[in-house]
């Protein structure tokens, strides 16, 4: 039975409230190629639940599982080992269910879970204060810069060209309704990142200045020059980092000058579900910056009895305060995958964390090295965590990912399809390694690349 609680009538009234004649009027804006002028074609009308799901189980069945093949997909997204324990604590009912935790006096473990969060992020950062999560990582760089025009009163923002195209594209859409000015570029394809071109870019009106650490390319830097040029020019430097792992091994954003610090913390509890849902982590390196954060913070207090307990510090989304004093019009924050990632990295700990990105770091040497005996392939990074790119002489990456996956290797990310517009980064291959990945897949990739290219030039 089809669940409509709304008579023929009552969507009448409301149609003539709103001054509509049907319900066809509501999505004039929708282009008319992409509105349907009738049911989904090819799909039955109606089905038993039981021949849904054979028909689903069917269609699932043609994915390639992360786990069942050789894995070598990164570029913002990473296959990590996620304990078992952590599943089991965020599926306890008293979190599950846990909204905005607008009374406190019922809602202390959420409340210490976030404050606790905090605490973790604004560490692993090396930053003052954290937030209690975003969405994602590309909706919390478009965050950043919002933030960044409202502390400097400048309206430009220069993206490094080496930022993720993805966090790119949501910076410039936003922008679109802000009035911002988004200097973007491409990136520098060279074992060391532009960090000279990027500094050359900063002017006087210079809001902020956007950089990814590590970069789409997976190269490491200094950012503390960056830093220096930036704030000389009065602008912030704002800092991604899509694989927190890596903050394990490397010098945190906070420690080279970073006033913003955000990025992706999907590597740590939460698996890759498809794309999401992610978690979005934001940090401020001065605490007197804290006012123009955006979402909310928990912080620590003492009830009437003088015992300790926790509660909504600020909260200075829309849904809070008067819209006009708003920071951002998120309307709530990634709380289960936060507390995965929180519950995650308590299991870690700061040494555990520390022998993850050096397991991680050890394994993507092992196959950079195995790679580049590979004829036609070379290594471009001169640094790198657990993500490389590598080059095909003459070979399109896209079509060698394609192929490696008919052979069951899902051997990297083709860096042309997030580049459809720079030549040269059509024979650049992407390939991310962590601690699920074993020698022998790594081998196994290696001789599957081996063999395509020898195919392909007989």
């Amino acid at each position: 039975m089809r669940y409509l609680p709304l008579t023929d009538t009552d969507r009448g009234e409301m149609l003539a409230k709103i001054g509509a004649k049907s319900i066809d009027d509501l999505f004039v804006d929708v282009p008319e190629v992409a509105r349907l002028d009738g049911p989904i074609r090819d799909l039955p009308m109606h089905a038993s639940e039981m021949a849904v799901e054979r028909h689903m189980k069917r269609l699932a069945g043609k994915s390639t599982v992360a786990g069942d093949v050789p894995f070598f997909l990164g570029a913002g997204a990473y296959r990590h080992h996620v304990p078992a324990s952590v599943d089991t604590v965020i599926q306890r009912g008293e979190f599950l269910t846990a909204y905005t935790p607008y009374q406190p006096e019922i809602a202390q473990g959420t409340l210490q879970m976030l404050f606790e969060f905090q605490t973790q992020v604004a560490n692993l950062y090396g930053c003052a204060v954290a937030n209690a999560s975003l969405y994602d990582g590309s909706t919390a760089c478009w965050e950043a810069v919002a933030m960044a025009t409202r502390v400097t009163k400048k309206n430009r923002a220069v993206l490094s060209g080496a930022l993720h195209p993805h966090y790119s594209e949501v910076v410039k859409t936003m922008a679109k309704f802000t009035g911002d000015a988004i200097a973007d570029s491409a990136p520098a394809i060279q074992a060391e990142p532009d960090n000279a071109g990027l500094i050359s870019r900063i002017d006087d009106e210079t809001a902020c200045v956007v950089v990814q650490y590590p970069d789409i390319l997976g190269r490491i830097t200094d950012l503390a020059p960056i830093a220096e040029a930036a704030h000389e020019k009065g602008a912030l430097l704002v800092v991604v980092n899509t694989e927190p792992v890596a903050l394990g091994a490397i010098k945190s954003p906070g420690e080279m000058g970073a006033d913003i610090v955000v990025g992706e913390g999907q590597s740590i509890g939460v698996g890759l579900q498809f794309g999401g849902p992610y978690l979005g982590l934001f940090a401020v390196r001065d605490p007197k910056h804290v006012r123009q954060m955006p979402g909310r913070l928990c912080g620590e207090t003492v009830d009437a009895e003088g015992k300790r307990g926790f509660v909504l510090t600020l909260s200075t989304r829309e849904q809070h305060i008067r819209r006009e004093k708003a920071t951002s019009n998120i309307c709530t924050n990634s709380g289960l995958c936060a507390l995965a990632f929180s519950v995650h990295m308590t299991l870690l700990g700061e040494k555990g964390l520390r022998e993850l990105a050096a397991e991680n770091h050890r394994l993507a040497c092992l196959a950079a090295d195995r790679l580049v005996k590979v004829p036609g392939v070379s290594l471009l990074n001169n640094s790198f965590f657990n993500e490389f790119t590598i080059m095909l002489d003459g070979k399109p990456a896209r079509e060698v990912v394609r192929a490696l996956a008919d052979r069951g290797v899902l051997g990297g990310v083709s860096l042309g399809r997030l580049y459809p517009g720079v030549e040269r980064l059509q024979q650049a291959l992407l390939v991310a390694v962590t601690e699920t990945t074993t020698q022998d897949d790594i081998e196994t990739l290696a001789t599957q690349l081996e063999a395509l290219i020898k195919e392909d030039a007989q």
